[in-house]
């Protein structure tokens, strides 16, 4: 500063529309002699209190006008305001007769409050959104190596106690209240936004309204991007808000099992894990009976219709009302599937027009249809709101190939075959998107069991191993075998087949008459040798864990279920014996380096 310039005394402007706290703020201002600009009812409020205030017309010489729209949208003001403490500014100031501006207190109409109103109009909105206060705000803020922005009336005491304790404000002080300055006015652009996105953007381009969140009584519920428009368009229906983290979830796992196999590749999703997934590896006709599809024409010639037959097929219950993701084309094979079957909604990157007719039909013409953009690609920065707390972190971009799967740490005479590295590979990109602590077992290309979201992560190899188990029995000649009567529907098969083999047929009453009234003849019940000379069949499964292993039963356990291949990242203090349990298990044990944890 120039020493004329130091002689002049500090100069504070105040434009606020909460007045909260004011009075006690101008009479500190004034106690540590600090000249006192006000605009608008600022000024009169500070005069009817008693207390020696300028208008800010004083310096601009210029009068408020357009009903006291433009006040301080001035170049004295925010010349004053942004001037920095150079030669070459002073300069300037000096020329224009104008001072420097030392503290800037502001906060803005109340637009949040308007739009919160019932039946509030256009109008009324556009009255409330400050131009002059965020102006003021956000000059002072950028400034603030030099000068104080004070935007929130909680920040009065601590400043006047720091003002007249040391006669200024330190730089670490006005460093916080910008900060606080830049997230007060992001805010406001913010609700300002959201308020025009919904009147303006048209509905399923930019915004789309949903019928509520998780749950009906969480309402309003919107989905909407800063971008242009959404990543996806709505071809038929009405998706929900867990539909959409459903298909946002599901769509980059069968996007990156293209990617990094090159095969076709399908999802079914449940409340945001995947029930099953899977790529297109030609299907036995074994398979077909398993999973329901051999009267589908022409899924020999679909590899996406293979691909969501495994998907749909891995776990028939858990994928009951499932999310669809599709990674190609949906063709009529697929669709003939997916008409079978209860389900929520789909999404693709497109649909051959016969294929989409099928689809449409569904629900009455009320079937949740997707079509994403294949070629989108979210910003790299994450963020969710939990709880009014805004996190943010770098999304899980890690790349999963065959590469992934090259340090084994036990014995194996052989290179892994590719059947395995496949496997392998589906089930740790399925564990990308899949609730933490999971565990995925694999095989054929297809996740064959999968446990998601357990506290323990034992607890998750147990879920998913009994799932794989059941998946093995369901090829057992006995269930193959099975003659229903007449009539009886898709989920019904899939509940009475998975009480067979998960040995749950209820003993005796209601439950075990509903059980048998399916069959034309009731098969007999598996016994626990039955069980063991089957399982004992099932062999090159491979498993992959989300994190590490901690103790050695998690291997036990999966050794149970024909698991040949095991991978995890290490670090855990049981890592040798987790190895040393796997080479006792003719397990071969991959130590994959990144933990994939997903919330």
């Amino acid at each position: 500063m120039d020493p004329e310039s130091e002689q002049k005394p500090r100069t504070a402007i105040l434009s606020v529309y909460d007045k909260t706290g004011l009075l006690d703020l101008t009479k500190g201002l004034r106690d540590s002699g600090i000249r006192l600009l006000a605009s608008g009812g600022t000024a009169k409020m500070i005069r009817e209190a008693g207390f020696e205030v300028e208008d800010v017309s004083a310096i601009t010489h210029a009068p408020e006008m357009l009903g006291g729209r433009v006040k301080t949208l001035h170049p004295t003001v925010h010349a004053g305001i942004l001037a920095r403490d150079l030669e070459s500014d002073n300069h300037d100031l000096e020329e224009q007769g104008i001072d420097k501006v030392d503290f800037v207190v502001c906060n803005l109409y109340p637009f949040k409050e308007t739009i919160n109103k019932i039946n509030v109009t256009i109008d009324e909105a556009v009255e409330e959104i400050d131009i002059g206060g965020v102006t003021l705000i956000r000059a002072a803020a950028k400034n603030h190596s030099r000068v104080t922005i004070l935007s929130d009336p909680r920040d009065y005491p601590a400043f006047l106690e720091e003002l007249h304790s040391t006669g200024g404000v330190q730089d670490i002080s006005r460093k916080q209240y910008a900060l606080k300055a830049f997230e007060h006015t992001a805010d406001y652009d913010a609700a300002i936004s959201e308020f025009f996105r919904k009147k303006y953007a048209g509905n399923g381009v930019q915004q789309l309204t949903l019928r509520y969140g998780a749950n009906p009584h969480q309402k309003p519920a919107q989905a909407y991007t800063p971008l242009t428009k959404l990543p996806f368009k709505v071809l038929s229906g009405s998706p929900g808000y867990i539909n959409l983290l459903d298909a946002l979830n599901s769509w980059p796992l069968v996007k990156e099992l293209k990617q990094s196999l090159g095969m076709a590749a399908a999802a079914s999703f449940k409340h945001v894990s995947p029930a099953g997934a899977a790529v297109g590896v030609p299907l036995t006709d074994v398979e077909k009976k398993v999973y329901f599809v051999s009267d589908i024409e022409g899924i020999d010639e679909s590899q996406l219709a293979t691909a969501y037959a495994r998907a749909r097929g891995a776990d028939r219950m858990s994928s009951f009302g499932d999310w669809i993701a599709l990674s190609d084309e949906v063709d009529v094979p697929t669709a003939k599937i997916i008409s079978k079957e209860v389900s929520d909604g789909v999404i693709a990157p497109g649909y051959t027009p016969e294929a989409l007719e099928i689809l449409k039909a569904k629900k009455g013409g009320r079937y949740t249809i997707l079509e994403i953009d294949e070629f989108y690609t979210p910003n790299p920065q994450e963020i969710r709101t939990v709880y009014g707390v805004n996190l943010s972190q770098q999304r899980n971009d890690v790349k999963i190939t065959y590469r992934t799967f090259t340090n084994v740490l036990t014995p194996n005479p052989e290179p892994l075959s590719e059947a395995a590295l496949t496997d392998l590979t589906v089930a740790t990109i399925a564990l990308k998107y899949t609730q933490s602590n999971s565990v995925c077992y694999a095989k054929n290309g297809m996740i064959v069991g999968l446990g998601a979201g357990q506290q323990s992560r034992i607890h998750c190899t147990r879920l998913a191993g009994d799932k794989a188990d059941a998946w093995w029995m369901r090829h057992h000649p006995r269930v193959l075998g099975i003659k229903w009567k007449k009539g009886t529907k898709r989920p019904e098969k899939s509940n009475a087949i998975d009480l067979l083999v998960t040995g749950q047929v209820p003993d005796e009453g209601v439950e075990k008459d509903a059980f048998e009234a399916v069959f034309e003849e009731v098969p007999e019940l598996f016994t626990k040798e039955e069980k063991k000379e089957w399982m004992g069949q099932l062999e090159g499964v491979a498993c992959s864990s989300d994190a590490f292993f901690p103790f050695s039963d998690n291997v036990f356990r999966a050794a149970r279920s024909g698991v040949k291949y095991l991978a995890a990242p290490g670090g855990s203090v049981n890592d040798k014996a987790v190895h040393e349990a796997a080479e006792q298990c003719n397990i071969v044990f991959v130590e994959q380096s990144t933990r994939l944890f997903h919330h």
